[in-house]
This record gives structure tokens, C-alpha cells and sequence, in this order.
């Protein structure tokens, strides 16, 4: 696998981070709790375990697991 499927984008300005898989937006996640809830309603119903895999999940800008304000 070339690059991780899932991005974590920086934190916004307002807080949260947009998480896509493939290019397509799940949604914008407050914790790590939202992001595996969007990454079960993708079909990957392990996904608490896929968080610091870097095979799976590419955290962009910022520290991973942080989701305050930039």
C-alpha cells in the first residue's frame, strides 16, 4: 500500500479534524471515539485498532489524537 487509505487532516480553526478514506469525507471528528465510529460506518468494524497503523491511517498536521483548535 503506497499511502494510508484513511487521512486525519490538521485540526481547524475551530477544532475537530476532517477524516476522509479514499478521498471521500466521513465526517469531522472531536475524538478518537468519532473517528472509529466513521470508520465502522465504513465497513471497517475493527477500526479502534487501525488508529496508529500507519499502513491504514495517515494523521496530516498537528499531533495524532489531538483535535483542539489550530
Amino acid at each position: 500500500m503506497d499511502s494510508a487509505p484513511i487521512v486525519v487532516h490538521q485540526p481547524s480553526p475551530t477544532g475537530g479534524r476532517r477524516v476522509t478514506a479514499r478521498g471521500n469525507i466521513l465526517g469531522l471528528a472531536h475524538s478518537d471515539d468519532d473517528v472509529v465510529e466513521f470508520l465502522r460506518r465504513a465497513g471497517l468494524p475493527d477500526a479502534e485498532d487501525l488508529l496508529d497503523d500507519p499502513a491504514w491511517v495517515k494523521w496530516r498536521g498537528g499531533r495524532a489524537h489531538e483535535y483542539e483548535a489550530a
